[in-house]
């Protein structure tokens, strides 16, 4: 039965990836147009979405989402949720219908395909680097004055598996502030289940997902940001530890 397993989790892993390349291939000439100007970018977020469902769906994943609150058409947010998987990128792509652009470890820019157009679209970060951090900064401030929102993962990486939620860094709540945009927060509940980072481990299922209230920041000083901070961490962990139960 073990063995049976093993196969099963290995041909499962490969798909995944044949399913990442399929939809870019079929899609590259407009995908590569759509990267030539920043102004093009809301194209290339609707074809990242088709892309992301088309995973998701090829995976044998079918999506639920509860909404407590639904981002306004046209405006900018910061959308941040805990990460525990690759279909974590999936999955908010397929939730948010506002354009936003992925804070990311610069790691993923290394598969083929994808990487292409994640280092060209995302806003890529070397956790190692303070000046990486710091002009990561100045590249989300920029796409921020364009209208187009951000979503970061806050806990700065993928924790432990054994790792309910890590704790949190500064940076999403403090481009928040400093640009008085709503805070989104979102549970993501199965994704470390049914797709961890764990090779041979995975199956299809119910992917569900929860949009909470949004939290506030017009008016806020920088003072207010680890209480932000503390407060949507706060949040989705208590949202983790009851589905737990």
């Amino acid at each position: 039965m073990r063995a049976l397993k093993i196969v099963f989790w290995t041909l499962y892993r490969v798909w995944f990836y044949i399913l990442m390349a399929i939809p870019i291939i079929i899609m590259f000439p407009f995908l590569f147009i759509s990267i030539l100007s920043e102004k093009w970018y809301s194209y290339f977020f609707v074809m990242a979405r088709i892309w992301a469902k088309f995973i998701l769906f090829g995976m044998g994943y079918r999506v639920r989402v509860a909404f407590e609150e639904k981002p306004q058409e046209g405006k900018s947010y910061m959308f941040v949720a805990n990460h525990t998987s690759m279909t974590d990128i999936m999955l908010m792509l397929s939730i948010v219908k506002n354009p936003f652009v992925f804070v990311g470890k610069k790691e993923l820019s290394k598969i083929p395909l994808f990487g292409f157009f994640y280092k060209r679209t995302c806003i890529l970060v070397d956790r190692k680097s303070s000046k990486s951090r710091m002009a990561v900064f100045e590249r989300a401030q920029n796409r921020l004055k364009q209208g187009v929102s951000i979503c970061i993962f806050p806990e700065g990486g993928v924790p432990d598996e054994s790792v309910v939620l890590d704790e949190f860094k500064d940076g999403a709540f403090r481009l928040a502030i400093e640009h008085e945009i709503p805070i989104v927060p979102m549970t993501f509940y199965d994704n470390k289940r049914l797709f961890s980072y764990t090779f041979f481990s995975g199956s299809p299922g119910i992917m569900r997902a929860k949009v909470h209230s949004f939290f506030e920041t017009k008016n806020q000083s920088q003072e207010f940001k680890k209480t932000l901070k503390e407060n949507v961490r706060a949040l989705i962990l208590n949202d983790l530890h009851n589905d737990l139960k």
